[in-house]
């Protein structure tokens, strides 16, 4: 929070089903470091078409959508960049005096993730989830070039619909298929949710598996990403995610790209709360 708040304090906010800590640290970390007059609240919802026309109202600066409102704000928005567009799901939107532009920073960190990982597109992967997030990550890997890769789903229509939209194809239940890379969209394993304790994917699968790819960022050590490590299978974490996408979000919102070492501090920070 800035040491003297004053009446050109900038206001940034999160809309999620259930708001968390990190990103609220990350940013005010950020911008307390750097000296800018802004500060970041994590907020919930009812009633979104009316918390997105406050965005414009109060000349909230920017927002970052989360799980159940990424696919909603579409229809929402005065603009669509083409990382939201091609995937029709929102994470961002940065308001510039009442015009509402939708991004999805999601999308260009999985993109930015698969690269650093140098995993091989030719990699066949089976990724479980049909929502918002889901459309990110599998449109970043049909875009990465992944050809190979099934879409695990137990909502049958959103499932064949991004199966079909992406080039893959669709399953109810993996089975006994166990493909080399294993990622997961769904809140399985998040903290504090129903299925907190439970594996995304069958213990099987996973010591079949090379590579597991969770994006629940909360806890960092899920329970697919502990069985994993256990197994000594390489891992992407929904940290990294998380990181990646907040710090894209904080230059479209402020315009100004910290340092690595900046980065690599503020995570560390929104790690503690």
């Amino acid at each position: 929070m800035p040491l003297t708040p004053s009446r050109d304090t900038v206001l940034c906010i999160s809309l999620a089903g259930r708001p968390g800590t990190f990103g609220v640290r990350f940013h005010n970390h950020l911008y307390e470091q750097l000296g800018l007059d802004f500060y970041y609240k994590a907020m919930r919802t009812d009633d979104l078409p009316a918390a997105v026309a406050g965005i414009r109202a109060l000349g909230i600066r920017g927002c970052g959508v989360s799980m159940p409102y990424k696919e909603a704000c579409m229809a929402l928005v005065d603009e669509i960049d083409p990382s939201a567009a091609a995937i029709d799901s929102v994470n961002t939107l940065v308001n510039t005096e009442g015009h509402l532009k939708a991004y999805n920073t999601d999308y260009l960190a999985v993109r930015q993730l698969l690269t650093q990982h140098k995993v091989d597109p030719t990699t066949a992967f089976a990724l479980r989830g049909s929502g918002g997030m889901a459309k990110a990550v599998a449109s970043a890997l049909r875009d990465a070039g992944f050809g190979e890769g099934i879409i695990v789903a137990r909502n049958e229509q959103a499932g064949r619909e991004l199966a079909d939209v992406c080039g893959y194809r669709w399953l109810p239940e993996l089975d006994d298929l166990c493909p080399p890379m294993l990622i997961n969209v769904t809140p399985v394993g998040m903290a504090g949710g129903p299925e907190a304790q439970q594996l995304a994917f069958s213990e099987m699968a996973i010591a079949a598996s090379e590579r597991v790819f969770d994006v629940v960022a909360m806890p960092v050590q899920t329970p697919l990403i502990e069985h994993a490590e256990k197994l000594g299978k390489q891992v992407i974490t929904g940290l990294e995610v998380i990181a990646l996408q907040a710090l894209e979000q904080f230059v479209l919102y402020t315009g100004i790209r910290p340092t690595p070492e900046q980065v690599q501090a503020a995570v560390g920070y929104a790690r503690q709360g």
